[in-house]
């Protein structure tokens, strides 16, 4: 078994973000708000299950613990129970997460339980049904709400839905989203806006720092808990009355990259360091056959020396990411 993957800053990764697809059906105003548009890649060179078994093997044997799948929509490919199955033969990997849209979760999620699921976040950028029409583009509300309560009834604990904080559009539901998530065990993450390639305007204009929803919550008694190694950078707050929580993802906060434990795969196969890093180390020539194994954890290991104390976002830095869709958020 090779090392534990360690960068010169002597962090320690034990998650991987592995994006599946490019491709999303919704048209979310900070991500992609024209539609998607394919980057002159056919669709079907996304990844294919071998090789997503023979990339996420390679990081098991790294001691990566955790993974995501990503997109785009990952629910939009038709092997991804197969991609969920692949995934968890690997005994190491003790977590399995999707990030969804949630548009498919009524009818499937039961399906991807079965296959090896363990964890569910959605995105809900607003509980106002028109509000989140108006930022998704997708009259979808009703059943992406469904989808929470069938991921419950398929036997989750605990689901997490992720916010983009909104200066104006939805910074000012708070009390909305408190009473929603006060009977059930959500963990409602709260994400501040990120300057993207494409997205320049629209940041200076809906930006609001996580810091106001913190001193709110604050206020009212809830207190930090704290981390585990596998967990992403999300400062998460309980409270007594509450069978939820609250998340804040502040990238903009100082030290947010100190405790970084997560790499990235794009869905053709590129290791990126860094979700505003600014090129990808290709992985995809190693992945055609078993027989590549220890290269691949070699490449791996070694890029990591290229990766970078900070994501220099402060700087007006968005690295290469044009939109969030490309290397999976």
């Amino acid at each position: 078994m090779a090392s534990q993957l360690t960068d010169a800053f002597a962090r320690k990764f034990f998650y991987l973000r592995l994006s599946i697809t490019d491709v999303c059906n919704f048209r979310c105003n900070y991500c992609l708000p024209d539609g998607y548009k394919p980057h002159g890649v056919a669709n079907k060179s996304f990844l294919n299950v071998d090789e997503i078994r023979r990339v996420t093997r390679a990081f098991a044997a790294l001691g990566t613990e955790k993974v995501r799948l990503t997109g785009g929509e990952p629910s939009l490919r038709r092997d991804f129970p197969e991609i969920i199955a692949a995934v968890r033969e690997n005994a190491a990997i003790r977590q399995l997460a999707v990030t969804t849209n949630g548009y498919r979760l009524a009818r499937d999620v039961q399906q991807w339980r079965d296959a090896g699921l363990t964890a569910v976040n959605v995105s809900v950028d607003s509980l106002d049904a028109r509000q989140f029409h108006a930022i998704t583009g997708q009259d979808k509300f009703r059943q992406v709400m469904d989808g929470i309560d069938a991921t419950f009834a398929a036997g989750f604990t605990k689901v997490k839905v992720n916010t983009v904080l909104m200066r104006g559009v939805n910074s000012h539901e708070l009390e909305t989203f408190l009473a929603w998530i006060k009977p059930r065990p959500i963990q409602l993450r709260f994400i501040e806006l990120m300057e993207t390639g494409d997205g320049g305007e629209l940041f200076r204009k809906y930006h609001i720092s996580g810091t106001t929803i913190r001193d709110q919550l604050l206020q009212r008694g809830w207190v930090r808990q704290l981390s585990g190694r596998s967990d992403g950078p999300a400062q998460v707050f309980c409270h007594p009355d509450y069978e939820g929580e609250i998340g804040l993802i502040m990238p903009y906060e100082k030290d947010f990259c100190a405790t970084c434990n997560r790499l990235r795969v794009s869905s053709v196969g590129n290791l990126h360091l860094c979700l505003f890093g600014e090129g990808g180390i290709s992985l995809r020539d190693l992945l055609a056959d078993d027989a590549q194994g220890e290269a691949l954890e070699a490449r791996i290991s070694s890029a990591l020396a290229q990766k970078k104390q900070t994501h220099f976002l402060h700087d007006g830095h968005t690295g290469i990411t044009q939109n969030l869709s490309w290397i999976g958020g």
